[in-house]
């Protein structure tokens, strides 16, 4: 096998045991209620997360650690291998652009080694499925630069839909005025949003009732599914919503004969700004948009 270590953020919402099976390092993005700092889920169950937002908590997100992620990817480089970081959307966070910084510094320091930083352009197990494809291919033997290679092409392929059940947690964030989400809230419209080929999260319908809004994610997802992009997977993140997720991927598999899924909590860096609720829903397409 190559000798590389892939690494992500925690944004990429990979179940702990996925990550630990595979080798996959995770760099902590870490958040804060009040005065309380928290590294991550690794730190709080997800449910007592979200349970404080319901409860009125305000949570604020921060990006990576610089002197963190240095000390993780130093590790790595001093055991004889490279370094493969897909990274959560620059478009959201500032995270790329510090381990983009750090990378320079250690491939200066370390000029026998390769470190690569892949700008995913995505969010949540959007990301977390770009490092899915990785990882495949690392495991199959692929070799680092070609591995490199094909994340970069791989990426606008992966597609995000998202909806949200309470529309407070998107006016708080700036998303959507303070006023929609009133009148939002009033005569029950839920969005549908994905993110851009930037990386932005964008608005792209708006549907009446919870059910009609998941029913659109998958309804969505048929006009950018493609013969060429075979979905051997698929991923859904829950802002503790199981039931809901549960229902969605039901219906991916009546609809389009998907048969395997990963389903796992929407991490806090994400849901601080979605919301209890949240459900969204990963696959590759022909493209995002």
């Amino acid at each position: 096998m190559a000798e590389y270590i892939i690494s992500t953020d925690s944004t990429a919402d990979l179940p702990i045991e996925y990550s630990q099976a595979h080798n996959v390092v995770i760099q902590d993005l870490s958040f804060s209620f009040g005065d309380e700092m928290y590294r991550g889920l690794s730190d709080m169950e997800p449910k007592i997360f979200y349970k404080r937002m319901r409860d009125g908590d305000v949570a604020k997100t921060n990006a990576c650690i610089p002197g963190n992620v240095k000390a993780s990817f130093e590790e790595i480089l001093k055991s004889g291998k490279d370094v493969l970081h897909i990274s959560f959307s620059s478009g959201l966070s500032a995270s790329y652009n510090v381990v983009k910084i750090v990378a320079e510094e250690l491939s200066a320091e370390y000029p026998e080694r390769k470190i690569a930083v892949v700008d995913s352009l995505a969010a949540a197990p959007g990301q977390g499925l770009l490092v899915y494809y990785g990882v495949l291919n690392h495991e199959n033997g692929m070799d680092f630069d070609e591995n490199v290679k094909q994340m970069e092409a791989l990426k606008l392929h992966v597609c995000h839909e998202f909806t949200v059940e309470d529309l407070k947690y998107l006016a708080r964030g700036g998303r959507i005025s303070k006023t929609t989400a009133v009148l939002g809230t009033i005569i029950n419209v839920k969005p549908v949003l994905h993110v851009d080929n930037e990386g932005h999260l964008i608005n792209i319908a708006k549907v009446r009732g919870r059910k009609q809004s998941l029913n659109a994610l998958v309804e969505n997802m048929g006009t950018h599914l493609c013969d060429d992009y075979k979905n051997d997977i698929v991923f859904i993140g829950h802002g503790d919503s199981l039931e809901d997720a549960e229902y969605v991927r039901d219906l991916v598999k009546q609809k389009y004969g998907i048969q395997n899924f990963m389903l796992n909590y929407i991490c806090p860096t994400i849901g601080a700004h979605s919301g209890p609720g949240t459900i969204a829903l990963f696959y590759l397409g022909k493209s995002r948009e």
